[in-house]
């Protein structure tokens, strides 16, 4: 077992708790919101439908944070990164912007 590496990664608590605070924050804020938290392999670990959120946005919220996963953020994907990828986003429909 010399060969094995121990991996860490977000814990299902800490999930919810940054679930608990977007969602606070978007009810300071006065919208609904769908929130989604990934682990570091890029699955769901936490996720919250606020009443009222758009069904439609479900699937946003997860593909927006499966992008974040690269360290940037959506505009700033999009306006750099995107240009240079284009051909590759039909490959990859995870990633949202």
């Amino acid at each position: 077992m010399a060969n094995v590496v121990k991996k860490h990664s977000i814990s299902s608590e800490l999930a919810q708790k940054m679930v608990d605070a977007a969602v606070a924050k978007a009810r300071e804020l006065g919208v609904s919101e769908n929130v989604a938290i990934l682990d570091d392999g890029g699955n769901l670990k936490a996720f919250s439908r606020m009443d009222g959120a758009s069904m439609p946005t479900i699937e946003i919220a997860q593909k927006k944070a499966y992008t974040a996963l690269f360290g940037v953020s959506t505009q700033d994907f999009f306006s750099t990164l995107s240009r240079a990828t284009r051909r590759f986003w039909p490959a990859s429909p995870r990633l949202r912007v």
